[in-house]
Order: structure tokens, then C-alpha cells, then sequence
């Protein structure tokens, strides 16, 4: 870390050597960019009793300086003091830093005005009436987008007095040592490879929303890794990236915690943490780093911004096409009741809403006891996949018009229809929204990874309002159609076309099984799916005698009765998904490995680029971005010649350790994809991927990897 601070500031010196010169006044000194002075917080000296001074750094815009351990890169300022006999300076009092990213770096330091304090001992036999001069060389390095060493000699001339008032600049000094961390927080530190956790639970009457931690040792941890906020029982915890290789000596942590964005904010606060650091294991110690943002540091506002914007992409994406396909048919059809489609359209919406907090709450609650799930739970269940198929092999053969399903709860009725509008019956409109909810959950749409990644973060109250927001988001193109349906009028008027589209819908329902199927088929071994295609035989059979009970054969309902129970039968082994094999977990692509923290610990400490594919056969977006980037000659070929090495983390099924390596990066579901340099410090790419996405992080890593 020393060898990165010294050759990043001369670099930096080299570069700023033409640019000083440019700006270079008529007599030859370069250009100020932060203006130094002397102050104290009393009018006054008094003979034995110590004065507080400060040095007040006063910043051009976008310009900084550096904190006591400047971060990546950079040098903390230094003062050296001049002072009369008996006078004793203490060391600088530092006011807790800002983090300031520059490029792939992280450094720590301050801009627009800062206040440095340092004690100054008075000798107690100072005679009185007699003035005296307190002068320092204060240096420092100034920075944008270049570095320029600063410096400037400061003095400040006070009476001698037997007693002193608060100065003008009294105010500035109360403020000031006010985020000067004074106390120690409780904590323990665990560290487990290059993984470390800080435990701690805040001071009273404190709460918890954001946290940064700031070194107070260098080479210690890594600066631009994320630092990860989980609230876990009674305590907080925050996930850091020890920097590499860690010494022998890192016995104890030492730094800063600063919450809220620290004392200047009505919640906020920083205390000191000095704590043993313990050897043991940590749920995931992959050691990850993060390029960008972490979901823990998101704003209320801006989770709910994203995940109202992601329930509305997610319209689009392939796995809900099938279901709202029914809705659209509806809405076709019943366009010229408005009254009865604002029904439909709210209790849709009503049905997408619950559903998905309730998904939430129940995802919550198996967190909570101990489980280790994420988004898309339900479909890492064989018994639930197989459910869905014979229910939308059911739909598929109700649109063909195998049988008719003219219950009013029937989720796709579409005979019964015209009379649930006319009467206003919003039960079918409710059923289509749950459906969907539960098709839905397999797909991560764009700004979805990052509102579900801050909801698991937060408390049950703020995860279920972001889950909402993502059913809002969702529902509401379908509600705006039902609430103004003069959009639907250059559809063509209801007549025989309504019928041949809907036979036509049966066939992505169809398509929609074989998904599933497949889905099946990387959970459990070939019995189990020889016993799922058992059961949509018998389900074909019964629907099929179905049907023909219900134009007037009536004794096929007894042969529907009995195709039911036989169906039923069937279906149970599956149930009891126990009993079944797993399906060979496959990382089917030449070149590719399996996911273990250990391997990419092993990989990481041996210098090798790591890009890690989080994926699961339910995802249908891992599928659609497999297909069209990962699988491309150009970038395969990329990836060989910049001898990156490729992991696949497969979620299909349950799986505690890609649980956990997802909630390092504050995710809670599929797909991720995490470009590793050779440092270990990663980036993560966005959750739909072009050839020109992977080709461009793989670019950016070779620059990074030819800077240093």
C-alpha cells in the first residue's frame, strides 16, 4: 500500500509538473488551490492552561486534501511547530474523513473548508501582558485531477491573560471536534482469509442506516473494497476486504467508524474502533471487492425509484410474457366495459402487490430462522417446478378448448369471461396477478439486483415497502390500460380472430412447460422427470374427459374422477422431492469450473483474473445472457487470451454458500456476474449482458492491470 501511495503521488508530480507550469504567475510560485490560517478557539493565552488551535484548510471546489491515512493514494498533511520555550504541540485532532473515489482507487480526506485541531501546552510561569506568537509550516498535498505539493507558513499572535473568552471562531471549533471521534465503540473482529467482520452494536439511543469504516493503520484493509452493512440479531455487522497479503502482525483493528454520515447529521455519530482480531470463519469469505456502489449504501428513495422501475422492465422479460398474455386477451375482449376492466385492472394489480409481499414476508421469516434463501426461492423446490408445469399444461389445454374451467376463480377463464365483467368479478383479474407473481420471481429485470439487495439489508417494515414497489411497478401498465381503455381502440372489434388467438396463446403455454421441464430436469434425476411427465399425461386425461362431461357426456366425470386420483398418485413422489435424486449439477460449457469460496481464495492469492457466472437453470435471463454474451466466439476468445479463469455459481439448487457469496455483493437473487482482477478486487457487470458489456469490463481490467 506504501509502494501504491508513493507511486501514485509520483505520477502525479509528473503530471502536475505541466500543469503547474502552465498556471505558473509572473513570478515563477505555482498556483494555490487551498488557503491555510491559523486560528483558536480563544482570544487568549492562559499561563498553565492549554489552548486549542487549529489550522483551517480552506479548499477550492473539487479540489481535496488527505486524512491522517490518505486511503490508496495521497500524503496526510503535517504541521511543524515553532514554538516559543516551555510551549508543547500535540498531535493533529483529526475530524473523521470523506471518502473520495478516484477512478478504480478510494482514497480519504476532506474538501470545501476543514478545521485540523492540535493542543498546545502553556507553560504555567508565562508572565502575563506579554503577547505570544504560535507559528507552524504546515504541508500538504492538494489534488483533482492532478497533485500539487502545498505548503505554508502560519502563525497566530495572542495575549498573554489570566483568563481567556471564546473567540469568533468559537463555533467552528464546537463543531468541529464534534466529529473528532473520541470514545471507543464495542467491537470483535474476525478475519478468515482475506474476509473480515466487525460486530458491533451502536451506542444508546443510536440507530443504524449507513457505515463507513476508515483505517487508522495503512495496508491494513482495502480502501476501494465495499464495505458491506448487514444487520444480524441484536448487533450490526460490517463486511471488509483485508489488503493483501495480510501481515503477520495484523493482530488488531484499528479505525473509524463513522454512521449516518457522521456527527453533522441529526443521526449520526463515529467512535473509534480498536479491537483483537480473532481467526475464524466467515459464511462466505470470498473475499470480494466491489467496483461501484453498494446496495447497503442506497437511499429509501432511490431502492423505491429502482424497484418501481424494475417491476416495470419486468413486463418484458420472457418468463410473465405467458401470463399477461391471458390478461391481454381479456382485455381485448372486454374493452367496452369500462367499469368492470377498472376492476379487473386494480384486482390484478391488488393480486401482484400481496403476492409479492407476502413472497417477501415469507423469504424474510426463513432468513430470519436460519435458511438460507434469496429471490426466486420457490423455484429451487422440484416439487413447486413441477406444479407449475401441470398448471400451465392445464391452461394451455383450457385455451385450445379442451375443457372449459368456469369456476369464477378460474385464473384463465376465458369463456367465463364476458360474465365475470358484466358482473364486475374481480376474483379471475386476482388469480392472473398471484400467477404472475409467481412466474415472475425466476426473472431479475434491470435496477431489480440492486433495490432487492438494500431490501434484505433493511428492517421487515422498509423490505416489505420495496417489494411492494416492485408489484406497483409491475402491475401498473396493466392497471393504466384497464383505467383508460380508449388506448385498446385500434384493436381490431371481437369476433373470430379472439378465438384463433387464444388457441394460438395455448402454445406458449406449451413452450412454457417444456422451460419447466428442463428447469426439472437440473434438480432431480431422470425417474423424477419420467414421473412429472407421468403426471401431465394423467392431467391431459382427466381434463380431456373433463371436457366432455361438460358438453353433455356425463359420464366422463366419473373418468375424470378417476384420472384426478390417478394424477394425484403420481404426483406425490414429487412432492416428497426427498426421495428423488438431484439432477448432476453441470457447469456444461467447455473451460468453466465450479463455484467454491475456497477455490476463488486459492485463485486470488495466485494472482489470476476470476470471472464468476451466478446463474440457475429457473433463471431465464441467466439462460437469454449465456446464449448471447457468454457464449459468443469473441468473448470466449477474450477470455482465453487475457487468461481469465470462469466459474459458475449454479443456484438451481439450494445451495447456503452461493446464498452467501450473493449477499457479499448485497444481492439476494440471480443472475450476477463479477469480473475479479488479479488483486481480487472485482467489479460487477449489469444483470442483462451484450458481447459488448463483457468485452468492455475485460478492457477496463487490462488498462488497470497495464497502470500498475
Amino acid at each position: 500500500m506504501r509502494f501504491l501511495s508513493a507511486l501514485s503521488l509520483s505520477l502525479s508530480l509528473v503530471v502536475a509538473a505541466p500543469v503547474a507550469a502552465q498556471s505558473l504567475p509572473r513570478f515563477g510560485a505555482p498556483e494555490k488551490h487551498v488557503d491555510a490560517e491559523l486560528i483558536a478557539a480563544t482570544d487568549a493565552i492562559v499561563p498553565g492552561k492549554p489552548i486549542t488551535v487549529g489550522l483551517r484548510l480552506k479548499h477550492e471546489h473539487e479540489w481535496h486534501t488527505y486524512w491522517q491515512v490518505p486511503g490508496d493514494s495521497g500524503l496526510p498533511t503535517q504541521m511543524k511547530w515553532q514554538l516559543p520555550a516551555g510551549f508543547n504541540a500535540g498531535p493533529i485532532e483529526w475530524p473523521h474523513p470523506k471518502r473520495l473515489p478516484v477512478g478504480p482507487l478510494m482514497n480519504f480526506g476532506y474538501e470545501g473548508e476543514t478545521l485540523l485541531l492540535t493542543t498546545v501546552q502553556v507553560p504555567a510561569d508565562l508572565p502575563l501582558g506579554t503577547p505570544v506568537t504560535l507559528s507552524a509550516k504546515a504541508s500538504w498535498l492538494e489534488c483533482k485531477d492532478v497533485c500539487i505539493p502545498g505548503d505554508a507558513q502560519v502563525k497566530l499572535t495572542l495575549p498573554v491573560k489570566s483568563d481567556a473568552a471564546p473567540s469568533a471562531s468559537a463555533s467552528l471549533f464546537k463543531s468541529t471536534l464534534a466529529q473528532v471521534p473520541q470514545s471507543t465503540l464495542a467491537a470483535q473482529a474476525t478475519i478468515d482469509a482475506s474476509r473480515i467482520r466487525v460486530a458491533f452494536s451502536p451506542p444508546a439511543d443510536k440507530t443504524v442506516d449507513k457505515v463507513e469504516f476508515f483505517p487508522l493503520e495503512e495496508s491494513r484493509i482495502e480502501p476501494a473494497a465495499p464495505q458491506e452493512l448487514r444487520k444480524e440479531g441484536a448487533q450490526f455487522a460490517i463486511y471488509l476486504t483485508a489488503a493483501k497479503p495480510v501481515g503477520a502482525d495484523f493482530k488488531t483493528l484499528n479505525g473509524v467508524v463513522v454512521a449516518n454520515g457522521g456527527p453533522a447529521n441529526a443521526s449520526g455519530w463515529s467512535q473509534i474502533v480498536q479491537a483483537p482480531l480473532a481467526v475464524g470463519t466467515i459464511a462466505g469469505a470470498a473475499g470480494a471487492a466491489v467496483s461501484g456502489e453498494n446496495a447497503s449504501s442506497m437511499s429509501l428513495l432511490a431502492a423505491l425509484a429502482t424497484a418501481l422501475l424494475g417491476g416495470l422492465i419486468l413486463n418484458l422479460m420472457p418468463c410473465v410474457f405467458p401470463v399477461l398474455s391471458l390478461k391481454l386477451i381479456g382485455l381485448a375482449q372486454h374493452r367496452t366495459h369500462t367499469g368492470p376492466m377498472a376492476a379487473h385492472g386494480i384486482a390484478f394489480a391488488v393480486g401482484v402487490v400481496l403476492s409479492f409481499v407476502l413472497l417477501a414476508a415469507l423469504l424474510i421469516g426463513l432468513q430470519q430462522a436460519g435458511t438460507a434463501l434469496g429471490w426466486g426461492f420457490q423455484l429451487q423446490t422440484p416439487w413447486v417446478v413441477a406444479a407449475l408445469t401441470v398448471l400451465f399444461f392445464g391452461i394451455g389445454l383450457n385455451l385450445l378448448g379442451v375443457y372449459e374451467f368456469t369456476m369464477a376463480t378460474g385464473v384463465a377463464n376465458l369463456k367465463a369471461a364476458d360474465a365475470l365483467a358484466h358482473k364486475s368479478d374481480w376474483r379471475g383479474s386476482f388469480g392472473t396477478g398471484v400467477l404472475a407473481v409467481i412466474v415472475a420471481s425466476p426473472c431479475t429485470a434491470p435496477f431489480m439486483g440492486a433495490a432487492l439487495g438494500y431490501a434484505i439489508t433493511q428492517p421487515a417494515v422498509i423490505a416489505l415497502t420495496v417489494f411492494a414497489a416492485l408489484g406497483v411497478g409491475m402491475a401498473l401498465p396493466y392497471v393504466l390500460l384497464t383505467l383508460f381503455p380508449s388506448w385498446l381502440a385500434k384493436l381490431p372489434r371481437p369476433g373470430r380472430w379472439m378465438e384463433l388467438f387464444k388457441q394460438f396463446m395455448a402454445f406458449p403455454m406449451f413452450a412454457t412447460c417444456v422451460w419447466l421441464l428442463w428447469v426439472l430436469a437440473q434438480q432431480v434425476d431422470a425417474g423424477g422427470i419420467a414421473l412429472a411427465l407421468g403426471v401431465l399425461v394423467a392431467v391431459g386425461f382427466t381434463l380431456w374427459a373433463l371436457g366432455l362431461s361438460q358438453r353433455g357426456a356425463r359420464m366422463f366425470r366419473w373418468v375424470a374422477a378417476v384420472g384426478g386420483m390417478f394424477a394425484a398418485l403420481t404426483f406425490a413422489p414429487i412432492a416428497t422431492s426427498e426421495a428423488l435424486a438431484p439432477g448432476t449439477r453441470n457447469t456444461a460449457d467447455a473451460g468453466w469450473i465450479e463455484y467454491s469460496a475456497e477455490k476463488l481464495a486459492q485463485l486470488h492469492t495466485e494472482g489470476k483474473p476470476v470471472f464468476v457466472d451466478f446463474t440457475a437453470a429457473w433463471c431465464v435471463t441467466c439462460q437469454v445472457n449465456k446464449r448471447v454474451a457468454l457464449r459468443a466466439a469473441d468473448v470466449k476468445a477474450r477470455f482465453a487470451s487475457d487468461n481469465v479463469v470462469l466459474m459458475r455459481a449454479d443456484w438451481t439448487n439450494r445451495d447456503e454458500r452461493i446464498t452467501h457469496a450473493l449477499a457479499q455483493f448485497g444481492r439476494n437473487g440471480v443472475p450476477l456476474y463479477v469480473l475479479y482482477d488479479r488483486k481480487g478486487v472485482a467489479e460487477v457487470l449489469p444483470e442483462l449482458l451484450t458481447q459488448g458489456t463483457v468485452l468492455a469490463a475485460l478492457d477496463k481490467l487490462r488498462l488497470k492491470e497495464a497502470s500498475r
